[in-house]
């Protein structure tokens, strides 16, 4: 017996699970969701699992106000579990059978959630494949209909980078007006395969319970154990940072008197900070050539160094490194400890014109620090010096 649900996003206030079940012969079960938003106890996604969609937010920061989603109704296989949804999740459920699993989820986002091209390339990166370019990408790309509208579908087969177990994920990607809505069937290869029925027969009952665009919470600046999503809102500021080298203090939707202090150089313009960023600035050169430093912090190891430099190099085009080459980075000294140097060519995926990326990943203190300075190739190799200078000025408040 199939079940037609509606799911609809965490919100603020507790409220109560209604369920209604309509019984009878020949009669579909229906069930009415309204979740809790006490998902903030659901951990995220372990670090072996890198560049994935975050499960829930970083311990510590508010979970987004998803009160203007409408309900997403669909029709439920045979077999599907509903699982505790997440903050991030719309729908999960789990799909398990012949002592094999795959995990379903639908995530939507605001903005342009980093184009089709850059998210399928973080699935086949999760699969351990290789990136590829837009015209390889319109040859992949299956179609099918979600909530009446055609959207790609796609079929990626590899193996988990870190167990080289067979792994295959079944990815749909809708667009709608204000929100980008994917569904994913990730797990055992053969087992996934054996449920592309299911699940396309799932993405073509999906439906909104209103005619109005989904709306859904922009998330550009994630901290950097999180894939690249554009488009978020700005959050408050609490420090001007002036147009000439001076120490000034950064932060963002917290005391300012909790951030460290920086040596900005002069060249460096303040630029907006957003809910997830510690400081930004942006760099100007020569035309329309720009280039952009974002400082963010995570608790403990920020989800790992070796997924987070390679989700860095996935946003160049470029090939995940193996644990041995991680070991071959190197290191800069700043406030003391150790912090690993990355250096990355590649394109910009958006304007297809070559990039460059510099990073600096600086565990101190039980927090880990990423220091980002990306954008147009010429720039960036301008401002390296800078940037490990602008590192090595850093002053942490005590405890830090």
């Amino acid at each position: 017996m199939k079940r037609i649900a509606l799911a609809h996003r965490p919100v603020l206030a507790v409220a109560t699970i209604l369920v209604l079940v309509v019984a009878g012969c020949g009669r579909d079960s229906v069930k009415v969701y309204k979740a809790d938003a006490s998902d903030s106890a659901v951990t995220p996604p372990p670090a072996s699992t890198p560049a994935m969609m975050p499960a829930a937010m970083p311990g510590g920061l508010a979970a987004p106000d998803n009160s203007g989603l409408p309900k997403l109704k669909y029709v439920l296989p045979d077999g599907w579990k509903e699982k505790p949804l997440t903050q991030m999740r719309v729908a999960s459920f789990d799909v398990s059978g012949n002592g094999q699993t795959a995990d379903v989820s639908v995530i939507p986002l605001g903005g342009m959630s980093g184009g089709d091209l850059a998210n399928v390339n973080r699935w086949r990166g999760q699969v351990g494949q290789p990136p590829i370019t837009e015209d390889e990408l319109a040859k992949l790309t299956e179609s099918v209909d979600i909530a009446g509208k055609s959207s790609g579908l796609y079929d990626l087969a590899g193996t988990k980078p870190d167990s080289g177990a067979a792994e295959r994920i079944l990815g749909g990607i809708l667009h709608s007006d204000s929100s980008v809505w994917y569904f994913k069937m990730s797990g055992d290869a053969d087992w996934v395969e054996s449920q592309k029925t299911n699940f396309v027969a799932f993405l073509k009952s999906v439906s909104f319970d209103s005619t109005a665009a989904p709306a859904a919470p922009d998330m550009s600046q994630l901290p950097p154990s999180h894939p690249p999503i554009a488009g978020m809102s700005l959050g408050p500021q609490n420090s001007s940072v002036p147009n000439a080298s001076t120490t000034v203090m950064g932060g963002s939707n917290s005391d300012s008197a909790a951030k460290p202090t920086w040596t900005v150089p002069a060249d460096w313009k303040e630029g907006p900070l957003a809910q997830f960023l510690v400081a930004k600035f942006i760099i100007p050169g020569s035309g329309d050539a720009t280039a952009s430093v974002n400082v963010s912090s995570l608790a403990g190891d920020g989800g790992g160094l070796q997924p987070n430099v390679n989700r860095w190099r996935g946003q160049l085009g470029q090939t995940p490194l193996s644990a041995d080459d991680l070991s071959n980075l190197p290191t800069i000294d700043a406030s003391g400890v150790k912090g690993t140097l990355v250096d990355i060519s590649g394109t910009d995926p958006r304007s297809s014109q070559p990039a460059r990326l510099i990073g600096v990943v600086l565990p101190l203190n039980g927090q880990t620090w990423f220091y980002k300075l990306m954008g147009d190739a010429t720039v960036v190799a301008q401002q390296k010096a800078a940037l490990i200078q602008f590192v090595q000025s850093a002053k942490y408040p005590a405890g830090q």
